[in-house]
C-alpha cells in the first residue's frame, strides 16, 4: 500500500509517499524557519498563508521524487491535529480534495501519534509494550503504547513543554530562533556549571520546565552571566549547557523510571526535541531498557511519519469520511 501523506500542523509544509508503513519513497518539507525567525517565533496567520503558497508545489515535488502517478496512490493520510487551526485547515482541505477527486480512502492522523511512528521508518524490530517519550515545542508526554492505536497517557507537561522551554531560554540568552538548535550549538562550547534547579514532581510522571526557565532569567537579570569580556562569570555558552543539562536530566530520569515501573520492552523517543544529541545519548547510555530513536531528520515535523501512522490506521480499517475536520486540540487518548 502506497500512502500519500500531508503534514501542515505548524510551520512546515510537508508531503510524503510511504510504502507499507516503512519504506519512504519520497519525503519533502518546505520550511518556514527563515520567515518566522524575524519575529522570534511562529506567527499563525503568516504560517497558514505560507502553507497555501507551498502545499501544491510540495505535493508535486513529492510525486516527482517517487516517480509516481495518481493511479499508484492507494490512500491519503493527513495531520488533523493538534496544531495551529489555520495551518491544519490548509492540509486537511487539500487532502480531502485529493481523496474526493481521486476516489481514495482518507484518514486523519494525530500529529503526536505520527511522531511515534517515525521509528517504524527506521527498520527497527518494534516490540510492545513500549514507553514513548514525545518531546516537542508544545508537548512533553510519556505514553504507554500496548499496540497500534492502544495508548495510555502516563504524564505530560504541567506548564512549558521542553521545546517551548528551549525557545524561551534561547530568547533570554539572545541566541535566536529556533531555540532548540541554538541552545544545542551554544551548549557544545560551554560547561554546565550553573546551579539551575530541576522540578521532579515526585509521585507523578509529569514534567515542569517553567521553573528552570525562570531561574535562568533571574540569573541574567542579576548580571550573573557574562555578556561581555568578564571572564570571572559563566558565559552564555555555559548557561546554555547548564539549561540543556537540567532539561535533559529530568526527561531521562523520569522516562527510565516510568519504563521500569511499567515493565516495557522498549523506549521510543519521538518529537522535534528528540533531535537533541545530548538527550539521545544520555537516554541510550543510561537506560537498561533498549531505546529506539529516529534519524534526526525524522524527528522534526515531516509527512513520512504521518504516512507510516496512516498505513496502520488503514490496516485497522480506521477510515474517515469527507467530513474530516481540523481539531487544534486533538488528543491521543
Amino acid at each position: 500500500m502506497k500512502v500519500l501523506a500531508i503534514e501542515s500542523s505548524c510551520d512546515e509544509t510537508a508531503a510524503a509517499i510511504v510504502e507499507d508503513g516503512a519504506k519512504i519513497l519520497s519525503n519533502q518539507v518546505a520550511s518556514q524557519v527563515e520567515i518566522h525567525a524575524r519575529y522570534g517565533g511562529i506567527v499563525p496567520e503568516v504560517a497558514s498563508r505560507q502553507h497555501i503558497l507551498s502545499i501544491i508545489p510540495v505535493i508535486e515535488q513529492t510525486m516527482s521524487q517517487a516517480h509516481a502517478v495518481w493511479k499508484d496512490i492507494d490512500a491519503v493520510a493527513v495531520t488533523s491535529g493538534p496544531g495551529l487551526a489555520g495551518s491544519l485547515i490548509v492540509g486537511v482541505n487539500v487532502a480531502k480534495s485529493i481523496a474526493l477527486v481521486r476516489r481514495l480512502p482518507i484518514t486523519g492522523v494525530n500529529h503526536l501519534e505520527g511522531h511515534i511512528y517515525a521509528n517504524w521508518l527506521m527498520g527497527y524490530e518494534v516490540r510492545f509494550p513500549m514507553l514513548c517519550l514525545i518531546v516537542s515545542g508544545g508537548h512533553s508526554d510519556l505514553v504507554l503504547m500496548k499496540g497500534h492505536g492502544d495508548y495510555a497517557l502516563l504524564g505530560r507537561t504541567r506548564d512549558d513543554a521542553a521545546g517551548e522551554a528551549f525557545d524561551k531560554a534561547a530568547r533570554i540568552l539572545g541566541l535566536g530562533y529556533p531555540g532548540g538548535p541554538a541552545i544545542e550549538r551554544a551548549a557544545a562550547k560551554g560547561t554546565p556549571s550553573l546551579p539551575l534547579p530541576r522540578s521532579w514532581l515526585e509521585g507523578t510522571d509529569d514534567f515542569s520546565f517553567s521553573g528552570v526557565k525562570t531561574a535562568l532569567l533571574r540569573m541574567v537579570e542579576a548580571g550573573k552571566i557574562a555578556t561581555g569580556q568578564d571572564g570571572s562569570l559563566p558565559t552564555v555558552a555555559d548557561a546554555a549547557a547548564s539549561f540543556q543539562k537540567a532539561v535533559v536530566d529530568v526527561l531521562v530520569t523520569k522516562t527510565i523510571a516510568a519504563a521500569k515501573e511499567h515493565r516495557v520492552d522498549q523506549i521510543l523517543l519521538a518529537g522535534g526535541v528528540a533531535a537533541n544529541r545530548r538527550l539521545r545519548k544520555q537516554l541510550m547510555d543510561n537506560s537498561p531498557i533498549p531505546v529506539l530513536v529516529p534519524d534526526i531528520g525524522l524527528c522534526t515535523d515531516n509527512a513520512a511519519m504521518i504516512a507510516a501512522c496512516g498505513y496502520f490506521r488503514f490496516r485497522a480499517k480506521r477510515v474517515d469520511g469527507l467530513d474530516l475536520d481540523a481539531v487544534p486540540n486533538l488528543s491521543m487518548v
